[in-house]
């Protein structure tokens, strides 16, 4: 159970981008908690993605102001910077995974123990790398890409698998309308993952918010980030 109750829901974005501030403005008014992946090494840079025809700002808040930015929420690590990790070799793993670990530990002046894989967009772990890092790091979860789109509880926490991709926005939506609707005897998890930027794509936060709203503020659920329902 999470914390006496049976359902739970939790939140993950990658990259610790400066659109985070908004999004946790959002999740803050409706009291969602989220876990938010970081590459340290990138931290304090400046870029641009272009997606799905859009010019989208992808940037990263500097170190100093990483722990205002993310004060009631978890912090994780994404690596130092963001390679696709079943491509290198065993030492090279360790060190993007645990310097990063180690160095966003000190950012956040608490111990960080979670992990998000990075590198969308096809497969971006194996069981080589999830052994890796469960064997020799301080991780104690990682998170994929694929989504399974239920709410069943998960035993392999090192490959761990959200319900949804937020950018799929219906599934999303239909997802939560039917976990506010459950009735279970078992518990029962609903994990949404995504980038913040996203919403800049299609200007998708009223929607969002909406969605946030709605999911928000039930008393038969917990909202907690990924270390408090995983751990």
């Amino acid at each position: 159970m999470f914390d006496g109750k049976m359902k739970a829901i939790t939140l993950s974005y990658d990259d610790g981008v400066t659109q985070d501030k908004r999004l946790i403005e959002i999740l803050n008014k409706y009291g969602l908690k989220c876990t938010f992946n970081l590459n340290s090494g990138l931290l304090g840079t400046a870029n641009s993605l272009f997606i799905d025809g859009v010019t989208v700002a992808h940037c990263k808040p500097r170190a100093e102001e990483v722990r205002a930015i993310y004060a009631g929420h978890e912090i994780a690590g994404h690596t130092l910077t963001h390679p696709l990790l079943p491509k290198l070799d065993r030492d090279e793993i360790i060190r993007q995974v645990e310097d990063d670990r180690l160095r966003l530990s000190e950012i956040a002046g608490y111990e960080v123990v979670g992990f998000a894989y990075p590198g969308g967009g096809g497969p971006n772990y194996d069981r080589r790398v999830s052994s890796i890092i469960k064997e020799h790091t301080g991780v104690k979860y990682c998170r994929t890409v694929e989504s399974t789109g239920n709410f069943d509880l998960q035993d392999n926490l090192f490959e761990f698998r959200p319900t949804v991709f937020h950018y799929e926005f219906d599934k999303m939506l239909e997802a939560g309308r039917s976990f506010i609707e459950l009735q279970t005897d078992t518990p029962k998890l609903f994990y949404i993952w995504g980038h913040a930027y996203e919403f800049d794509i299609h200007n998708r936060w009223a929607q969002f918010e909406e969605f946030c709203k709605m999911i928000g503020g039930h008393s038969d659920i917990f909202y907690g980030t990924n270390s408090e329902v995983l751990l």
